[in-house]
């Protein structure tokens, strides 16, 4: 930071109204919030949401945010954690008109906006994909369609998040690439790859290097530290893999 520079902002906690509770899957749920104050966010970004208790006790855990940046309302997506209290009590006890309180944006490294260009490259492992649908949403507003890829990892086909407004968007637009590799279960007619995403599935689909792809990988720390191997045993620019990663947090 330079003399010119101004300092930076403190981000202060602020209420959401609750307005929305969408069933993802079995274990996501999607939170629907009217902030009273919002600056607005960059896809890729995330939140820092606090709960507190009637003791005056009080657990806080990070998520990422799902909507894009012209929505006026702010879209985080919560998996269940065994044992963990905040995934618990923001899926089983929250309610429509509960106020959530929450403080961001927060994150600068891994953001893509429509100004940046492309080709982008999107590899998500469960629900790594929130921050990647964030992009993709922002991406479908803007009239300059970036050729975009997402490679999607989950467990079975019950277990994609957004799903049907993967699938739709992926039909509607030739620029954008929709490719799920399922780890546990697969439908008997499945044409699709099985098992773990490996790296000829990745230099199967990938944009040729010649084009500058920038990687955006999101998930479990295992899933990421693996993928940006493979993406370097590719001769990808290092520099142009992007990563974000979670772990046992305590939910």
């Amino acid at each position: 930071m330079t003399a010119t520079d101004p300092p930076p902002r403190k981000l202060e906690w602020q209420v959401g109204r609750v307005r929305a509770l969408v069933a993802e899957t079995n274990r996501v749920k999607s939170i629907v919030l009217q902030p009273t104050s919002w600056s607005g966010h960059l896809p890729g970004q995330h939140v820092d949401v606090r709960l507190t208790a009637s003791d005056g006790y009080r657990a806080e855990r990070s998520y990422s945010i799902a909507s894009p940046p012209e929505d006026g309302r702010l879209t985080l997506t919560v998996e269940r954690v065994k044992d963990g209290e905040v995934s618990s009590y923001l899926l089983d006890e929250l309610r429509v008109g509960d106020d959530l309180e929450f403080r961001g944006p927060i994150g600068r490294h891994f953001v893509w906006s429509r100004w940046h260009g492309g080709p982008i490259c999107l590899i998500a492992g469960g629900t790594g994909i929130t921050p990647l649908m964030a992009m993709l949403r922002h991406r479908e507003r803007s009239s300059a369609r970036t050729p975009a890829l997402l490679i999607y990892s989950a467990r079975s086909l019950a277990d994609v998040v957004y799903r049907e407004e993967l699938d739709a968007m992926a039909s509607r637009d030739n620029n954008l690439r929709l490719v799920y590799a399922l780890t546990r279960e697969q439908p008997n007619d499945w044409a699709g790859h099985r098992g773990r995403i490996d790296e000829a599935l990745l230099a199967d689909n990938y944009f040729s290097r010649k084009r500058h792809p920038t990687s955006f990988v999101c998930g479990p720390t295992d899933f990421v530290e693996s993928i940006a191997r493979m993406l370097v045993g590719l001769s990808l620019d290092p520099l142009s893999i992007k990563t974000e990663r979670f772990g046992p947090s305590g939910g």
